[in-house]
């Protein structure tokens, strides 16, 4: 028997399936989460979000929260064993592309529970701790997601989707039977996170030691807290490495000891880089570590999970709504996918020019790093991957970028903000010379209003005023005049001319499948 019904379940109670549960409670979806342990896992994983993912928590209602809870990282370095600098990134550590830093970090237990305050605050969530998901059942327009609580008591969950958010050994996975592409382990390390008795300052606050003789990583764990990461060695054993004793010996050089030290977690990872090849199954969908695992060295594994959130998010409410058809959600996995593996690659590439353990290669690739460092005073940090092709113009070149969020002031001076908290959230029609809104024909601004569209005019005597130049940037970079912003923040596609507006929501509309379909007037 059905003890309860829902719009979507979400197997996972993660930051990935949070912010999910939260997206679509926003939109006004009756959500489900169903989580196997009944209390959130107190001890630090991830720590680092980019600027991309702080405007999605943004999104979430939560930003102000986050950035309370997180610091911006001002700078990261790789050293060598003589503590020269090799390469040095440049970091923005206040106004990145999406108006939040480059790099925040971040104690998870710390984000979980201001996502967890989040969701309980909003009328449609529920959330069920203790509740280990056993069986999933498709039943016609519906499938059934039944758990299981300590006591032997089953709880079935009707739903119209469920998502599984439930980690790397994800059991929503294996239910769905998908191949699993594994690129094999990359390399075991010791991860240390730790208090100080007493603040101390760190310099640098946060780099990469390239010694061959162990690779180490010093970094933030969010505020108040250091992380250290130690590769295993050829000769060590997982065993020896994670033992305590060798945790304080390995912090010892730092003037870490038991005496000023708190030591808050030590374990052996093994970094390995894979993916599912299948993230749907009729109404079954996967995203985060479910759908895949990635190598920390480019610190992607948290943002790539809340990024399949924001774009599930999008994508799920406009088929529960009736405006898309059920196809729209085959296009998550072809945008996301392509998207992760560009992360993976830029993991491992990175990580096989850290994890060198042979001198004489350590020293051939610290005489070009030096030489590139004296070159360039700071290296520019790797550009964020587009999307694969899906719901978006595909002769666009921009499609898929991420759109900048400044800040701007209304030309009154009485508003003034990031676009996002001043203008609003969706589809986003925004334009460099005039309103493109404006420009809509009566039946295509009927159907850009059904999806909850805006619009608005941001540049010099515009109403809002671009304060810090992002978008004046972006249409001079990209050549065009105005952009059509998917809710997940991406490009949809860019137009030039006046007759731009009406060819860019036209084109949506045949995206969707909508039974609305405009005539190109571009």
């Amino acid at each position: 028997m059905t003890d309860e019904r829902c719009d979507v379940a979400i197997v996972g109670c993660g930051p990935t399936g949070q912010t999910l549960a939260i997206l679509l409670a926003q939109r006004g979806w009756r959500v489900t989460v169903l989580e196997r342990w009944p209390t959130a896992y107190p001890m630090p994983r991830a720590i680092h979000f980019d600027h991309e993912i702080g405007r999605i928590f943004q999104g979430a209602g939560v930003g102000d929260e986050v950035r309370a809870i997180s610091e911006g990282c001002p700078s990261f370095e790789w050293r060598n064993a003589a503590g020269e600098t090799l390469v040095r990134f440049g970091l923005s550590p206040k106004q990145g592309l999406c108006g939040w830093p480059d790099a925040n970090l971040v104690h998870q237990p710390d984000l979980e529970r201001v996502l967890d305050e989040r969701a309980r605050a909003l009328p449609g969530i529920s959330v069920r701790r203790g509740f280990e998901v056993f069986e999933i059942e498709p039943d016609g327009p519906c499938v059934h997601v039944r758990a299981r609580d300590a006591s032997g008591e089953v709880r079935d969950v009707e739903a119209r989707y469920a998502v599984g958010c439930d980690g790397a050994n994800s059991f929503v996975r294996r239910w769905m039977g998908t191949t699993v592409e594994d690129q094999g382990p990359v390399s075991d390390w010791l991860i240390i996170d730790l208090v100080t008795s007493s603040p101390r300052p760190w310099e640098p606050a946060n780099f990469q030691l390239c010694d061959p003789a162990r690779p180490a990583t010093v970094t933030s764990g969010g505020p108040g807290r250091r992380r250290f990461e130690f590769m295993r060695l050829p000769n060590e054993t997982i065993e020896s490495l994670n033992d305590s004793n060798m945790a304080w010996e390995l912090l010892e050089p730092w003037g870490l000891t038991e005496a000023n030290t708190i030591l808050e977690r030590h374990t052996v990872y093994n970094f390995r880089a894979r993916w599912a090849e299948t993230w749907r199954l009729g109404r079954v969908l996967l995203a985060g570590d479910a759908a895949h695992v990635l190598p920390t060295f480019a610190a992607q594994g948290l943002g790539s999970g809340v990024r399949d959130a924001a774009t599930l998010a999008w994508k799920l409410d406009l088929v529960l709504a009736g405006r898309a058809a059920e196809e729209l959600l085959d296009t998550y996995i072809q945008e996301r996918l392509p998207h992760v593996r560009s992360f993976i690659d830029l993991s491992l590439s990175l990580g096989r020019m850290i994890c060198v353990t042979n001198p004489s290669d350590a020293a051939a690739r610290d005489a070009g790093l030096i030489a590139l460092n004296r070159a360039v005073e700071r290296a520019p940090m790797p550009s964020a991957p587009q999307m694969g092709p899906g719901t978006m113009l595909a002769a666009d070149r921009h499609a898929g970028e991420i759109f900048p969020q400044g800040r701007v002031r209304s030309r009154d001076r009485s508003v003034e903000g990031l676009f996002d908290d001043v203008v609003g959230r969706g589809w986003v029609l925004l334009g460099a010379d005039r309103d493109p809104g404006n420009a809509l024909e009566p039946e295509q601004r009927a159907f850009f209003t059904s999806l909850g569209g805006l619009s608005a005019h941001v540049g010099v005597g515009a109403p809002l005023a671009d304060l810090d130049g992002k978008y004046r940037t972006f249409f001079e970079r990209s050549g065009a005049r105005m952009a059509l912003v998917r809710p997940d923040f991406h490009v949809f596609g860019t137009a030039k001319g006046p007759a731009g507006a009406n060819s860019l929501v036209a084109a949506l509309a045949r995206e969707l499948e909508s039974p609305y379909v405009a005539e190109d007037t571009d």
